[in-house]
């Protein structure tokens, strides 16, 4: 579907969504406290895959990437998303629609979960709701996912997701270590998949 050209200040969307278990949202002024704890417990599983999680960043450091967030997402030049498990409080997280083509409504979704909550579905729940959101609230024609193709978990969640894995490009970047990494690209597009 053709979306007509719009400055991308002018649209209205939620910054909120909720799946089952988790409450997604924006990123706010005061969420760096909550999420240095989460990335501070997940470092060492983020490490391998993360460039920015090399070393456990400063209260502050984390403050002032949440305010970041916070003016891109205003901005609607990266939707960051933070992930609130409901019952708790806590933060599992972190997702959202980032490489955003307003022309073509195309999104790339990343993601990363809290250590103490992986393996229990969060991302790929996350993940669905996420794109059904790109979907009616964005009007997204394409949603992808790259990951690291020695990054199995990450690969998995995309595929429990629904999304189809489009190809391999090979040595596409630097992995964390500076060796060349192969990337899959998993996605889903409008007519197809959704």
């Amino acid at each position: 579907m053709a979306t007509p050209s719009i400055d991308p200040l002018l649209l209205a969307f939620p910054e909120s969504l909720e799946s089952e278990r988790l409450l997604i949202r924006a990123p706010l002024w005061g969420d760096g406290p909550a999420v240095n704890e989460a990335v501070a417990e997940s470092i060492e599983q983020l490490q391998p895959w993360m460039p920015w999680a090399q070393r456990v960043p400063t209260v502050e450091q984390s403050e002032l990437d949440m305010r970041r967030s916070r003016l891109l997402f205003l901005e609607r030049k990266d939707l960051r998303l933070v992930l609130v498990h409901k019952e708790t409080g806590r933060i599992a997280g972190s997702s959202g629609l980032h490489r955003i083509d307003w022309q073509s409504r195309s999104f790339e979704i990343g993601y990363w979960i809290r250590t103490s909550f992986a393996g229990q579905g969060y991302m790929t729940e996350a993940v669905h709701a996420i794109t059904s959101f790109a979907i009616r609230e964005l009007e997204a024609n394409r949603v992808e996912i790259r990951c690291d193709s020695r990054n199995v978990r990450s690969a998995r969640v995309a595929e429990r997701a629904g999304f189809v894995l489009e190809g391999i490009l090979r040595k596409k970047s630097c992995a964390v270590d500076g060796s060349l990494r192969d990337t899959m690209v998993f996605s889903k597009v409008r007519g197809s998949e959704f």
